[in-house]
């Protein structure tokens, strides 16, 4: 009778175990099935992106064996490969990879060999761009100071030094680093162990606790200008300042009384500065640069009218005699600013255009980047996630790349000179940045002689 209550007393519990090992075997084995269902339907271009496939699963569709069920899943990945292929834009070529958060702003070097980028990781990240359609590129990193966030960057004196605006609790500041240069391709490989660059010079709370929107920057050849590198710093509030490159000395300051700004632009030739901010009106300063080649003064010198809103972009033409700017009023207007001003000549409007990109809704949309190719045929604007190419003479649609980065587009680069694409002829190159931690090269659509 004891033998009987104790089998009794040990077998609810043996019950409800060898129950509920079955039940887990139940679904693991139904977890294990959809694991491989997964693999087995990945086509061979994402698995090769797939960092935590382990090396020994290989995908279904490449077994050593053939059959049916191999060429079924090949079938799967052609028709995966064909979806991808349909959503590729033929204008985008390449894609730099390694940003672990937003891309915030972008530049390339003047001899275009070098891309820098800043992304909110703090990272500053420098591409060595000897072929705009290479597989791989150097690369490298330099840390900002703790608790820096990058907002902007440009080249500042040469091709190989950079100043980088960055956003911390007490206001934005000021970085400037020499010796950046990523190392040709084939180069080198010690070269990654070397010391990374040293701040050569920096400034604190340059626009008080405003953050810098962008940073623009052009070598003095206007006039006495000694070919110096000039940067400007663009507030969100309405100033502007005006540094020389090499030095890190602050030149002057400007002030668009516009109750905010949007952007600010220096014309090639360090001359002009042009502000895009809250009102309709376009104001401009001329850099007056002494015998000695010093800065003299800065003085307003043109104001732009034409507008009937606010304008949200504007870039200098290469020849530095014209602005192009675009409005919440849905035109792009072209002014010649190549006027005796003193002689109380105003700029003149040469073009008005309507902004040809609209809404799903069908309303108009505002142009939040714009850059104009060296060659001046070519403006590349930007809308959102949205990429648009137009003639610059006649304001036609060459293209337009929609969601040509997976979120908003944040900045936009031209190479300032042709760029190896491959085994094609160089070509013009325009970069862009975005939220979706991406930086990607595109080809210049070509403009008809017509």
């Amino acid at each position: 009778m004891a033998a009987v209550q104790v089998a009794s007393a040990l077998s609810v519990p043996l019950l409800s175990a060898l129950l509920g090992g079955a039940v887990a075997l139940v679904f693991l084995a139904g977890y294990l099935r959809r694991k491989r269902a997964d693999i087995a339907h990945l086509p061979p271009s994402a698995a090769a992106a797939a960092p935590d496939l382990p090396k020994q699963v290989r995908p279904a569709g490449q077994n050593k064996k053939g059959g049916g069920h191999a060429r079924v899943h090949h079938h799967h990945a052609s028709a995966a490969d064909k979806e991808a292929a349909k959503k590729h834009h033929h204008l985008d070529i390449n894609t730099l990879r390694g940003h672990t958060d937003c891309v915030t702003a972008l530049d390339f070097s003047s001899d275009a060999c070098n891309l820098a980028t800043v992304c909110a990781d703090g990272v500053v990240r420098v591409f060595r761009i000897d072929d705009a359609s290479s597989k791989s590129f150097k690369i490298l990193k330099i840390n900002l100071p703790a608790g820096a966030h990058p907002t902007a960057i440009a080249y500042s004196e040469g091709s190989s030094s950079v100043v980088v605006a960055a956003q911390a609790l007490l206001g934005s500041s000021l970085y400037m680093y020499a010796d950046v240069g990523a190392p040709p391709t084939g180069g080198n490989k010690q070269q990654g162990k070397l010391s990374p660059p040293e701040i050569k010079w920096d400034h604190k709370k340059i626009h008080g606790k405003e953050s810098v929107l962008n940073l623009a920057a052009a070598r003095a050849t206007h006039g006495t200008g000694d070919g110096s590198t000039i940067v400007i710093s663009c507030s969100e509030a309405t100033d502007i300042k005006i540094w020389h490159g090499k030095s890190g000395k602050e030149l002057g300051t400007v002030d668009t009384n516009q109750l905010k700004n949007n952007m600010a632009d220096i014309s090639p030739n360090g001359r002009f500065i042009a502000a895009a901010a809250f009102t309709a009106d376009v104001k401009v300063w001329e850099i007056v640069y002494s015998k000695d080649s010093s800065v003299k003064e800065v003085n307003r010198v043109m104001q732009l009218k034409g507008h009937k809103s606010a304008v949200t972009s504007l870039c200098f033409t290469p020849d530095s005699e014209k602005i192009i700017t675009a409005s919440k009023d849905g035109t792009i207007r072209v002014w010649n600013i190549n006027v005796r001003y003193h002689l109380d000549e105003d700029p003149k409007t040469l073009r008005v255009l309507a902004v040809p990109l609209h809404d799903s809704k069908g309303s108009t949309c505002l142009y939040e980047h714009m850059g104009i190719s060296p060659d001046g045929k070519v403006l590349a604007l930007t809308s959102g996630s949205t990429l648009q190419w137009l003639c610059a003479e006649t304001g036609a649609v060459l293209d337009t790349a929609e969601k040509a980065h997976e979120g908003a587009i944040s900045g936009i680069a031209w190479a300032p000179r042709t760029i190896p694409n491959g085994g094609g002829a160089p070509a013009y190159i325009l970069a862009t940045c975005g939220d979706d931690k991406k930086v990607k090269l595109w080809l210049a659509p070509e403009v008809s002689s017509t």
